[in-house]
């Protein structure tokens, strides 16, 4: 029985019948799309290296605590992964109307909080993947070490069989009534120690954490009203953008920049082509957006919980020299490097530890329900394996991100590498954008004008149109 931690508990709390707090991925495989006894067997081999894959949260009485992971006594595999067919005649938009449905579902908090839907009928002998994983289980990096956990990295690799499971026993309302109170009473002693071992490290992080809320105090501070910014409704629509990884980093290269940087200022064209294209003016408006920052150590690779902060960016959509984007992208992400604003995210949402669970909650669904005038979007950048992954014997192609909204949000864009290629999934309110095919394009036309005044890599290939590399 493992209490989540704050931050994992937040995105239950925050989630309601609007803003559903699952991540996920859509995986396009070379056909023919295996068997859902295939499928199943794939999944149920790898089961027992992913254990959350098999539990569920259960809350304790009048949230005396927070919420806990216990195994799932009646835990049904056929539930989880499912199969379905792109409506006729398949290919780009229908598997964008599919997506948008699944994932405009909310998880069923009884159970495990995933799911896995083979779509097959892509089109050119191909079908899709749909992964669906609720937040409070994992953040975007980790999210990678899963990928890489339910996928193989040989079409026909060697297997062993998985090791027998029976579900520990489900806890009595004694017992989760108590655990909380045990771990509060040992906690003090806990951060005592921890003062004795490293004061050092101790002192440097609450210096940083200082510094990083300064540079956060203009947060408080309004963008100006545009339509990317109001109440959501319950259902999405979802898109994607391609560029080449080999292009970001010739970009890099003859520009300068990190390739987040690039990315950034790509997806900066693509928001002052929306505004363009919805009548606002770019020059008199602010896109400010939270971008997430792993903060988990290398020691912590292969745990599935939260580690992630965030830092917040102002979008330069009032620029419209591409290149000028970018320079303005790098300088103001080199400030927020060093103000330490990821350090102080991180060491404030620690604090809410010591908060009573129950305050928690309440102070998380009240932060999600005020206007939200100071966050515009949210565009998280996420580095997968570069080398080809497979599942049941089948290559996955392409991998494409999909992040949640939540508050006042409209749209968000999640970035996903793999294998050579970015892919830029775009997320949209179903009522009120409509559009977000042309922040799509948008970025595409962006990334191929910074490659256009990058001049050509030795070497390079041509480079990839919308359509050749489509879903």
């Amino acid at each position: 029985m493992d209490a989540l931690s704050p931050l994992d508990a937040s995105f239950l709390e925050i989630e309601d019948d609007i803003s559903h707090m699952h991540i996920g991925s859509v995986g396009i495989f070379e056909g023919p799309t295996p068997s859902r006894e295939d499928l199943c067997a794939a999944v149920s081999c790898k089961l027992h290296m992913v254990p959350r894959y098999r539990q569920k949260v259960r809350y304790p009485p009048l949230h005396v605590g927070p919420p806990v992971w216990i195994d799932d006594a009646h835990f049904n595999l056929d539930y989880h992964v499912r199969r379905t067919a792109l409506a006729s005649p398949g290919g780009e938009e229908e598997l964008r109307a599919l997506v948008g449905r699944v994932m405009s579902q909310q998880l069923d908090r009884t159970k495990p909080l995933w799911e896995l839907w083979a779509a097959e009928g892509l089109g050119d002998g191909r079908w899709a993947l749909i992964s669906k994983t609720h937040h409070c289980m994992v953040d975007g990096v980790s999210a990678t070490d899963l990928l890489s956990v339910l996928l193989d990295a040989e079409r026909e690799p060697e297997r062993e069989p998985a090791p027998p499971w029976t579900p520990a026993a489900e806890p009595s309302t004694a017992g989760l009534i108590a655990q909380p109170l045990v771990r509060r009473a040992k906690s003090p002693f806990s951060a005592a120690a921890g003062l004795v071992r490293a004061p050092g490290e101790i002192a440097d992080r609450a210096l940083q954490a200082a510094r990083g809320t300064v540079a956060m105090r203009d947060l408080l501070r309004p963008t100006p009203r545009t339509s990317l910014n109001g109440p959501i409704g319950p259902h999405r629509r979802w898109d994607w953008a391609h560029a080449g990884l080999s292009d970001v980093k010739s970009v890099r290269g003859a520009l300068g920049g990190t390739v987040n940087d690039v990315v950034l200022a790509v997806i900066s064209g693509g928001f002052r082509d929306l505004l363009l294209a919805r009548g606002e003016d770019p020059a008199a408006t602010t896109v400010r957006t939270l971008v997430p920052v792993s903060v988990r150590r290398q020691d912590e690779h292969g745990t599935y919980n939260n580690r992630v902060s965030a830092m917040f960016a102002e979008l330069p959509v009032g620029i419209e020299d591409p290149v000028e984007r970018l320079r303005s992208v790098s300088v103001q992400m080199d400030g927020l490097k060093r103000s330490h604003q990821a350090v102080a995210g991180e060491v404030l949402t620690s604090l809410t530890g010591f908060a009573p669970a129950l305050l928690l909650a309440l102070g998380q669904r009240l932060a999600f329900r005020m206007p939200q005038r100071a966050l515009n979007t949210v565009t998280t950048n996420v580095p997968g394996p570069q080398r080809p992954l497979f599942l049941a014997g089948r290559r996955m192609l392409e991998a494409i991100p999909f992040v949640p909204l939540a508050g006042q949000v409209r749209i968000g864009v999640a970035i996903f590498s793999y294998d050579g290629s970015l892919k830029f999934g775009v997320t949209g309110d179903y009522d009120t954008s409509p559009d977000i095919r042309i922040l799509c394009e948008g970025i595409e036309r962006a990334m191929g004008e910074l490659v256009q005044a990058a001049g050509p890599a030795p070497g390079s290939r041509p480079k990839r149109t919308r359509s050749a590399a489509g879903a």
